[in-house]
């Protein structure tokens, strides 16, 4: 048998092989990547948390988030090309919105459980 080389790893001539595409590995890589991201910060989120509204907070404020990502994901890979570009427009408006929102809010609630922390004495 002899060898060709028709990409960077030698193939055996006469065989068919279907090579996986570059933009396909990278692409999978950086989802994989991308999604154990948000898993661990959002772990590390609600973990981090220092009293119970402030969890149920960070647990709500997750899923939100979560299911807001999964909804414009979804339209991005369903929708036809001229029309899913649109959805970028109030992705890049809401999403930093929405975290300034969820800073805060978590600020606030964090500002408030210490406040009532220092009201009750211990028992």
């Amino acid at each position: 048998m002899r060898l060709t080389r028709l990409s960077p790893l030698p193939i055996l001539a006469g065989e068919r092989r279907q090579q996986m595409n570059t933009g396909w590995i990278l692409g999978i890589g950086g989802a994989v990547i991308g999604l154990m991201g948000g898993i661990i910060g959002t772990y590390f989120s609600i973990k981090n948390t220092r009293g119970p509204r402030e969890r149920a907070f960070m647990l709500k404020s997750s899923v939100v988030c979560w299911l807001g990502i999964t909804v414009f994901l979804g339209l991005l890979f369903t929708l036809p090309s001229p029309h899913r570009h649109f959805l970028w427009m109030p992705y890049v408006v809401l999403l930093p919105l929405g975290i300034i929102h969820s800073n805060r809010t978590q600020q606030r609630i964090r500002k408030e459980e210490s406040q009532n922390a220092v009201k009750q004495p211990p028992q």
